[in-house]
């Protein structure tokens, strides 16, 4: 059997914020389904959905989504005011830089080069 991606479903608390922060980071026009389901479809980009879950995030994503922009550092100042967190520092090494963000909700996810 071979599967294909269909979309990438978030946990979260308010799916039309968390669309809207996502849309303007990868583009695509945010969809509100219902209240408890929202997504957007980025260009060139597998569908991004984010569904209504009655718990708060506890602990460290598992599996996370790296973003590549030609400069991290720029990236994470500019998502700033859309309600990215920076973690940490950024951290280059002979493979490229990263630096580590959180979004709304606190999912984590990396804006890297290389």
């Amino acid at each position: 059997m071979r599967a294909r991606v269909q979309e990438i479903v978030f946990d979260c608390a308010d799916p039309a914020a968390l669309v809207r922060f996502w849309a303007g980071l990868l583009g695509g026009d945010p969809v509100d389904r219902s209240g408890d389901w929202s997504y957007v479809d980025p260009p060139e980009f597998v569908r991004l959905a984010f569904q209504r879950v009655p718990e708060g995030k506890s602990v460290k994503n598992r599996v996370h989504l790296d973003l590549e922009v030609a400069d991290p550092d720029r990236a994470a100042t500019e998502a700033g005011p859309a309600g990215a967190v920076r973690v940490g520092g950024l951290v280059t090494d002979e493979q490229g830089s990263f630096q580590v963000m959180r979004d709304p909700e606190g999912n984590e996810f990396c804006f890297v080069t290389g």
